[in-house]
């Protein structure tokens, strides 16, 4: 049995994690998502348990207080964590778990699984950046305004990566991914 992999794709909101997460697991079955658990109210065609794990904010600290989450952080007012069981389950499959998280997140993650790939997405511009919060149509000013301040300290971080990556052309981004995922041998060849 091949072994399995953890990797950890951070950068911050509006970059596009979600999109290229999707594409990647459109082209390679062989990955797998690790799926998250938040506090925040889901949003217009998300599914429980297949994009997030909704719960309230008790049944949330509750997992924090029993040790069941691998890492959790606070992000514009909402709760967001990791189940241990989403990772060793998978990793221990022999699948490759993508874990798209933020990057105080994977600052834990780092800790507790140093061997992860860890990779950050970076925007073309910070013009773009905000552009592409704004377009969304999904946060109040407030919260645009707080993911932008939050993506400056997350911006400043992505040295602490594995590698970077910059999500200017989504089909250009996806293949430097896919190279990346190549060096450490995805193929299991």
């Amino acid at each position: 049995m091949k072994s399995g992999k953890l990797i950890v794709l951070t950068g911050p909101s509006g970059v596009g994690k979600g999109t290229l997460v999707r594409s990647l697991l459109n082209r390679h079955p062989e990955l797998c998502l690790s799926v998250s658990v938040t506090t925040r109210t889901p949003r217009e065609g998300e599914i429980e348990g297949k994009h997030y794990y909704f719960v309230s904010r008790s049944r949330f600290e509750q997992m924090v207080e029993a040790d069941e989450l691998a890492e959790w952080a606070e992000f514009a007012g909402n709760l967001y964590g990791t189940p241990y069981f989403a990772l060793t389950q998978g990793i221990g499959e022999g699948k490759w778990v993508i874990l798209e998280i933020e990057l105080e997140g994977a600052r834990q993650i780092r800790n507790k699984f140093p061997e992860a790939l860890r990779l950050f997405i970076l925007p073309p511009s910070w013009e773009e950046l905000e552009r592409r919060l704004r377009s969304r149509g999904q946060d109040s000013e407030s919260a645009i305004a707080r993911r932008l301040l939050r993506a400056k300290e997350e911006i400043e971080a992505a040295g602490e990566f594995d590698f970077q990556v910059v999500n200017d052309d989504l089909e250009f981004a996806l293949k430097k991914l896919e190279a990346i995922l190549n060096l450490v041998d995805i193929s299991g060849n």
